[in-house]
């Protein structure tokens, strides 16, 4: 491996790292992602993220900092702004689940709904980038000829770089990108109204450029060093994983992911009915099929807003139903039903506007009574979603900050009946990109799995306890349970 400074910016938190050439991590830092609210939604800001990065280059060890060979940018699909040829902003860095751009996805109709996913392989959704990048190209106030789209990760190689191009796992998140032919569509552009040059160049993640002079000064970094896209962090993810055809990978941060390698992409009317996107991996050896979960780790937020319980708190109820559950002193009849779709819903019927829904709660309801209700109902959904891929798969492997909850864990595997492969290294998103950046594959086993095995005996308690509240979930109306 090429030592590296990785950057992973994720929804609720920006992760740096340094990486040694055996592989190693020698320095790490986490930080709020810095975003505000404009008129419209959210945004980045820019400039705190920036400074973010410059400031943990500047803290390294100046051993490791001259060792630099490789900066590699990983982070959120879906996000973007548009960049002028000074790397100016020309519009907000808008949030990946920013809804800015609806009224254009609002306005297909079916004939165009289905030619879109035959083409760019995506569900017609305002998440994607391609309504965002007409809104922006609407509103911009500039000439937009020497204007590009760039994702956040892309921005910030930009920033470091002086060039401007887009990886093709993020552009294959953008709903503008003709997925089987691995090139910009012209044909979505004029769907969306747009000039196909707002769209760069694209570049594999093992493509690096350069840092400029002005930004190897600034950081005191050798000159020699490239930066490189590493792509979508969920994809990247399962580089870090090595994530094989006939595995999943179940990538967890603030939200959940889905994720299968194929050799060809899933075009079916059956995959657009149940909203599956399909992509490209970073290393350009397969189609992705991928399913995004919008409430996962962010759960923990919400808990702690709506129970009133500091994050310490939080932890150690869940440390104790931990226990309490694998010792069987559980009583289901007690739990609640929780439909945890606080961010909205998942595939096949993929709201944002959706919300949770907390039913079936008694006079005796305690505070950890809804934690455990919680975390079941993020088991519950994870099923329902993975049921949509119809893999035979037998390896699950779980990324991220799940794999430090065992009570999330157990009670996945459990509903699933079937035995999760945890890494206990829990900064896989880095390695991946590193590995990727290093133009070297990635590996398992550096990961530190851990076995987490499906109890039968679990697994037909918790049976029974949906088979005994599906009368509530049928009076609730049309909800994935």
């Amino acid at each position: 491996m090429k030592p590296t400074i990785t950057i992973d910016i994720g929804t609720t938190r920006v992760k740096l790292g340094f990486f040694d050439a055996g592989g190693d991590q020698l320095a790490s830092d986490k930080q709020p992602t810095p975003s505000m609210a404009d008129s419209w939604g959210s945004v980045y800001d820019v400039d705190a993220l920036l400074a973010i990065i410059v400031r943990f280059v500047g803290n390294l060890d100046p051993g490791h900092r001259d060792s630099v060979e490789r900066i590699a940018i990983a982070g959120v699909g879906e996000s973007g702004g548009l960049v002028g040829p000074d790397l100016v902003l020309r519009s907000p860095m808008i949030l990946w689940h920013d809804q800015r751009g609806a009224a254009m996805i609002d306005g297909l109709d079916r004939s165009q709904r289905t030619r879109i996913y035959k083409l760019t392989g995506l569900p017609p959704n305002a998440n994607y980038s391609l309504s965002k990048i007409a809104w922006a190209a609407a509103r911009t106030g500039h000439a937009t000829g020497d204007l590009r789209w760039l994702n956040v990760s892309e921005y910030v190689a930009a920033w470091m770089t002086g060039r401007r191009w887009a990886e093709y796992s993020l552009a294959s998140r953008t709903m503008a990108l003709d997925l089987r032919a691995g090139e910009w569509s012209p044909e979505m552009c004029t769907l969306a109204g747009l000039d196909p040059a707002l769209l760069p160049e694209l570049c594999r993640a093992d493509q690096g450029q350069e840092i400029t002079p002005g930004f190897a000064r600034e950081a005191n970094l050798p000159a020699t060093v490239t930066v490189h896209v590493a792509g979508h962090d969920h994809m990247v993810g399962a580089v870090g994983a090595g994530l094989r055809k006939g595995e999943v990978l179940n990538s967890t941060g603030t939200t959940e992911g889905v994720l299968l390698l194929n050799d060809r992409p899933s075009l079916d009317a059956y995959s657009a009915r149940s909203m599956l996107a399909n992509g490209l991996a970073c290393d350009g050896s397969a189609y992705t099929l991928f399913a995004s979960i919008p409430t996962g780790g962010s759960a923990f937020a919400t808990l702690q807003r709506m129970l009133g319980m500091s994050e310490s708190m939080l932890a150690t109820c869940v440390a104790a139903l931990s226990e309490r559950y694998l010792s069987g002193q559980i009583d289901l009849a007690g739990v609640p039903v929780v439909i945890p779709q606080f961010r909205g819903s998942p595939p096949p019927d993929k709201s944002a506007s959706a919300r949770g829904i907390i039913a079936n709660l008694g006079n005796d309801v305690r505070a950890e009574d809804i934690v455990f209700g919680c975390f079941l109902g993020l088991a519950i959904q994870f099923a329902k979603v993975l049921e949509l891929f119809r893999t035979d798969a037998t390896t699950i492997k779980v990324i991220g900050p799940a794999s430090q909850n065992r009570l999330w864990l157990h009670l996945k595997a459990d509903i699933l009946d079937a035995d999760l492969s945890v890494s206990e290294f829990p900064e896989v998103v880095s390695r991946g990109a590193q590995a990727l950046a290093s133009g070297r594959a990635g590996n398992w086993e550096s990961c530190d799995p851990a076995p987490v095995l499906a109890d039968p005996a679990r697994h037909a308690r918790l049976q029974e306890w949906r088979e005994s509240v599906r009368p509530v979930v049928h009076n609730l109306g049309q909800l994935s349970w």
